[in-house]
């Protein structure tokens, strides 16, 4: 009997740069349709890569409570088990940082707006 081996990619996860930006900015933007980046878009802190191409982000986002939570914008390229565990690593990286973006909703929503207006320029 043959057997089969499957090779399985090497995923790197790294914090957000601004050099990861524009990336980042399409991602968005295929994934959620809009024209231009919204407030969705938030604050980037955390990227995965498969083969040094960017396939996803974590970003800070205000959430429906006004308290700030995280989201996850990703290409279609990552398996169920990637995403289960790039949101892992996201929420345990989100809770061990305590700069004010991670801390205190008002100072988030001022670094989206700023954010969104850097961008959309």
């Amino acid at each position: 009997m043959k057997t089969i081996s499957q090779y399985q990619e090497q995923l790197q996860y790294s914090e957000v740069y601004i050099s990861d930006m524009v990336s980042l900015k399409k991602i968005f933007i295929q994934s959620t349709g809009a024209k231009k980046v919204t407030a969705g878009f938030g604050i980037p802190f955390l990227l995965i890569k498969k083969k040094n191409e960017i396939m996803g982000f974590a970003s800070l986002i205000i959430n429906e409570k006004g308290g700030i939570g995280f989201t996850i914008y990703e290409k279609k390229n990552l398996t169920p088990s990637e995403k289960k565990n790039f949101a892992l690593r996201a929420e345990a990286y989100s809770k061990k940082n305590s700069t004010p973006n991670f801390r205190n909703p008002e100072q988030l929503k001022s670094s989206i707006h700023q954010m969104i207006d850097w961008l959309n320029d």
